[in-house]
């Protein structure tokens, strides 16, 4: 039986994790066990639960108890479900629930590279992405379009932040991640040396001269391909450029220089896939 507890004191510790912790202290680096993050919308708590992650306790409007949200709360067991109209549920998180339901979370286990890995034709590298939003559209490309992993340098933004959980649409309990290496100097060296071992070619996605186009046969005949994105002002790092087996660019018209990095990826995993 779903425990639903109506809200009557704002400064209830229970409520922190929705009103007042910020996302680092959400990810509780001290004590990586007890992290946690926050799903919002049944659809991506679903995606959630069917990805293994556990439930902690939910705040929804109280129209969705029994409406939109009834379905996932038989999922959660007897956690509680905090609930109130939607006026107080905006006056204590500061912002409009715009999809009334969130669920904190445990983070789930960190896996290796060689785990994600493991299987994987084609995988997303992710070098200092640093905004959350683009890091959950990638997500949603990557799910959509063929991507069997990703992998984020450590400067990357979490993919369990908020945000990036919710532009993803909960994509990012369904395509494996994780972190390649722990420290700055974990990339691109150690990090190249990894994918190669595990038989991965590199392909470099920047603007260069000598840059091989994106539909280049060569590029689709790897059996094993990462795809390397950069960060949304510079892009790759030169020495990432280097380490790369190949640098690759998409064809653009009309004067257009550049693409978001979100776009990129789709582009690229889209052209990249295997067939």
């Amino acid at each position: 039986m779903p425990n639903i507890i109506e809200i009557t004191d704002f400064e209830a510790p229970e409520l922190d994790v929705y009103a007042r912790l910020t996302e680092n202290q959400l990810v509780n680096r001290a004590d990586p066990e007890n992290g946690l993050f926050i799903a919002e919308s049944p659809v991506v708590i679903e995606r959630a639960l069917d990805g293994g992650c556990v439930p902690v306790s939910m705040l929804m409007e109280r129209k969705h108890v029994e409406g939109q949200a009834r379905d996932v709360i038989a999922r959660c067991g007897d956690i509680p479900v905090y609930t109130s109209d939607l006026a107080v549920l905006t006056k204590l998180t500061g912002f409009a629930l715009t999809r009334g339901v969130l669920c904190a979370m445990r983070r789930p286990r960190k896996k290796s590279v060689e785990e994600v890995c493991s299987g994987a034709k084609r995988i997303a590298v992710l070098e200092n992405v640093m905004n959350p939003t683009n890091v959950g559209a990638i997500f949603r490309s990557a799910a959509a379009l063929g991507m069997d992993a990703v992998v984020l340098t450590p400067a990357c933004s979490d993919p369990l932040y908020r945000r990036a959980v919710r532009v993803s649409m909960g994509t990012v309990f369904q395509i494996p991640w994780t972190y390649i290496g722990e420290e700055t100097a974990d990339w691109p060296g150690p990090g190249m040396e990894r994918l190669a071992a595990l038989g991965f070619r590199t392909a470099a996605m920047a603007l260069r001269e000598d840059s091989l186009s994106i539909d280049d046969p060569r590029l689709k005949a790897e059996d094993k391909l990462a795809v390397v994105l950069g960060t949304e002002g510079d892009g790759l790092a030169d020495a990432t450029i280097a380490a790369c087996d190949y640098t690759v660019r998409i064809p653009m018209f009309h004067g257009v220089d550049s693409l978001n990095v979100a776009a990129a990826s789709a582009v690229a995993f889209w052209e990249l896939r295997r067939r």
